[in-house]
C-alpha cells in the first residue's frame, strides 16, 4: 500500500508540474515526496489578487484512502487569519480534508486528489470572503455590508504586506524584512566556483522553490499592486486601524494598521532589486566564462545552435551576444507579415542566471511595445514549456507565440499591462484603439531602429 501510495503522490505532484496552471505550483524534495510544498496564486478581483500564498501538504501513508494535512504557511508567523476558514495557525477548514462539517458528499474520496484540494482552497479567496464565515453566509443587514467591505479593505492590506512585498524582501534581503535570508540570490561571492561539488545537508539549507517563480510573477503583476495601492489611498487614511470582525479571536485574527504609503514604498524597492539582478548575473556570468563552467559552455552552445537555426530557417530574427557573455544575449525580434507587427524591429534581452534553468532568464524588451502581453517596463508574460526550461530556444519561441497569438483565450491572470489589457479585451471601439497603438509601437520601432 505504501508503494501504491506514492506513486500515486508522485504521479499528481507530476501532473500539476507540466500543467500550465497559472495559479498553483507543487514541489518536494527528492528524499521526501510525503511532504509537499503547494503555491497558490490568489485569484482576479478579489483581495487575494497575485498574492503568494503557501500551504504545507503532508502526505500519510493511508493515502489516497485517507486525505492529506494541509497547513498554511503564509500567516506572518502565526499572527495573520486570512480567511474565515484559514487560521492564523495554518489550520485550512475543509470539509474534504476533514476539518470541518460539511454536506453529505463533500467528504474526501480516493476519487481526489492533490489538484482537487488546492482549487478547494483556492475557491475560498473569493471576491467576499466574509461569507465564508459559518452562519454569516447570507448576512445583509446593514452592518455585515459594512464589515464586508472593512474585511475586503484589509485582507487586500495584508496580500500585498505579506504575501507578496514580506515574502520578496525575504527572497532579496532587503533590509527591514521579518526575516532575512543569508545569501540573496545574485550575491555570491565570484571566487566560488559554481561547478564545484559541496556536499550540504539538505535539511540545514533554506528550501525556496517557489522563489524565481514569485520574482517572475512579481514583474508581471506589479503594475497591478500599484494600482491596487493607488486605488486603495483613496479609500483609507494611513494609521487607520483595521476592523476586527465578529468571527475573529483573540489569537485567531488579522490585526493591525493600514499604511498604504509605506507598502508603496517597499513595492517599488523591491521592483529596483528585482531590476538590479540581472547587472549581478552578468558580472557572476563574465566569470562563470572564465572558468568554463558547465552552464557557461551550455549556453555558448545552445547560442551558436540558436544562431544557426535562424540562419537555415525562413525566420529573420537575430541574436548576439553583448560583449561576449553568453549569459547576456540580444535578440532582434521581425514583426511577423500581414499583422499589426509587420515591419517592426524590436530588440529583446535574455539575461541568464548562473544558476540557470533553476533561475529562469530574465528577458526585457529594449524596444517598447504596446502590447496586451508585454508590462509598461517591457517584461513579456509568455509560457516556456515546464518540461524544457532548460531550452532557450523554446524561451524564444513562447515568447514570439505570445506576442503573435491572433486568437488568445482571456486569462486575466495575463493581465501585465494594464491599459493594453483593458483595451484589447474591451469593446470593438477599444480594440481598433489597441491596434492603432501597437501599429504606433511597430511604426516607432522601425524608426528608432
Amino acid at each position: 500500500m505504501a508503494d501504491q501510495s506514492i506513486i500515486r503522490i508522485t504521479k499528481e505532484i507530476g501532473e500539476l508540474q507540466k500543467n500550465t496552471n497559472l495559479s498553483l505550483a507543487v514541489a518536494f524534495r527528492d528524499r521526501d515526496v510525503r511532504n509537499v510544498k503547494a503555491l497558490i496564486i490568489g485569484p482576479h478581483e478579489t483581495p487575494y489578487e497575485f498574492g503568494f500564498f503557501e500551504f504545507a501538504v503532508k502526505f500519510n501513508k493511508e493515502y489516497p484512502r485517507k486525505s492529506p494535512s494541509v497547513t498554511g504557511t503564509t500567516t506572518n508567523s502565526g499572527r495573520c487569519r486570512f480567511n474565515p476558514n484559514i487560521y492564523a495557525s495554518g489550520k485550512v477548514c475543509l470539509s474534504i480534508l476533514g476539518t470541518w462539517r460539511g454536506e453529505r458528499g463533500e467528504e474526501w474520496s480516493p476519487a481526489q486528489g492533490l489538484e482537487s484540494i488546492l482549487v478547494s482552497i483556492q475557491s475560498l479567496m473569493s471576491a467576499n470572503p466574509y461569507e465564508n464565515e459559518p452562519g454569516f453566509e447570507d448576512a445583509n443587514e446593514s452592518h455585515d455590508k459594512k464589515n464586508q467591505k472593512e474585511y475586503i479593505a484589509k485582507i487586500r492590506h495584508e496580500t500585498l504586506r505579506i504575501s507578496i512585498i514580506q515574502r520578496l524582501e525575504e527572497y532579496l534581503g532587503i533590509p527591514g524584512s521579518s526575516v532575512a535570508l543569508p545569501v540573496p540570490s545574485g550575491q555570491y561571492d565570484f571566487e566560488v566556483d559554481m561547478d564545484d561539488d559541496i556536499e550540504i545537508d539538505d535539511a540545514s539549507v533554506p528550501w525556496e522553490p517557489f522563489k524565481d517563480l514569485c520574482k517572475h510573477r512579481f514583474l508581471w503583476y506589479y503594475d497591478s499592486y500599484l494600482e491596487t495601492i493607488k486605488k486603495a489611498k483613496e479609500e483609507v487614511k494611513d494609521g487607520q486601524p483595521f476592523v476586527r470582525m465578529p468571527f475573529e479571536g483573540t489569537s485567531n485574527t488579522m490585526d493591525g494598521k493600514f499604511n498604504y504609503t509605506e507598502l508603496e514604498a517597499r513595492i517599488r524597492q523591491v521592483k529596483a532589486a528585482l531590476d538590479a539582478e540581472p547587472e549581478k548575473w552578468a558580472l557572476e556570468g563574465a566569470s562563470a566564462k572564465m572558468k568554463d563552467s558547465t552552464v557557461a559552455v551550455n549556453l555558448a552552445r545552445q547560442f551558436e545552435q540558436i544562431k544557426e537555426s535562424f540562419k537555415r530557417s525562413e525566420e529573420p530574427h537575430n541574436i548576439e551576444l553583448v560583449d561576449g557573455n553568453p549569459f547576456v544575449w540580444h535578440l532582434t525580434y521581425f514583426g511577423r507579415p500581414m499583422t499589426n507587427l509587420d515591419g517592426g524591429m524590436f530588440r529583446i534581452k535574455i539575461n541568464f542566471s548562473p544558476r540557470f534553468p533553476e533561475e529562469q532568464p530574465r528577458i526585457k524588451f529594449l524596444t517598447p511595445m504596446f502590447h496586451h502581453r508585454i508590462a509598461a517596463d517591457g517584461t513579456p508574460c509568455y509560457f516556456p514549456n515546464p518540461n524544457r526550461r532548460e531550452d532557450v530556444k523554446q524561451h524564444i519561441e513562447a515568447i514570439i507565440a505570445a506576442l503573435e497569438d491572433e486568437e488568445p483565450k482571456y486569462d486575466p491572470r495575463t493581465q501585465v499591462n494594464l491599459e493594453a489589457h483593458k483595451l484589447y479585451w474591451g469593446s470593438a471601439d477599444e480594440r481598433k484603439i489597441y491596434n492603432r497603438q501597437l501599429r504606433r509601437s511597430v511604426q516607432r520601432s522601425m524608426e528608432d531602429f
